[in-house]
């Protein structure tokens, strides 16, 4: 059984298209792509940096760390190992934004390897 979290006004995502929230103890980073409203875990499986703080370009969320691309429809990144959680969102018709803290897909950490092998930062990036 879902425990639905307001965590958020529609309004609040149209302006930024990016949101972090808090549902339950977790930290989730809410994207609007598309018309649609996406949840991930906040945290990188990678640098363990906040994605809220990241870019949202062509879809695709960008970490603010070493510029790994996540889809926030499943939380798998381009080209690397890992994957964030993802939840369950749903926006009432008055714009409310509810999440459920309970993952749908689970996180799954990258490997020390995958870690060592990806690209050093752009500074210009940032």
């Amino acid at each position: 059984m879902s425990e639905w979290v307001h965590v958020a006004e529609l309004k609040e995502l149209q302006r930024r298209r990016k949101k972090l929230v808090t549902a339950g103890d977790r930290p989730i980073a809410l994207f609007l792509v598309d018309g649609e409203v996406y949840a991930i875990d906040d945290t990188c499986v990678h640098r363990e940096r906040s994605l809220s703080k990241g870019t949202l370009l062509d879809g695709q969320v960008i970490c603010p760390g070493h510029q790994w691309r996540f889809d926030p429809r499943t939380g798998h990144p381009e080209d690397q190992e890992g994957c964030l959680a993802t939840y369950a969102v749903q926006v009432s018709e008055d714009g409310h934004v509810l999440v459920d803290p309970a993952p749908v897909s689970p996180r799954r950490e990258t490997t020390p390897e995958a870690a060592a092998a990806a690209p050093a930062p752009n500074p210009a990036a940032r």
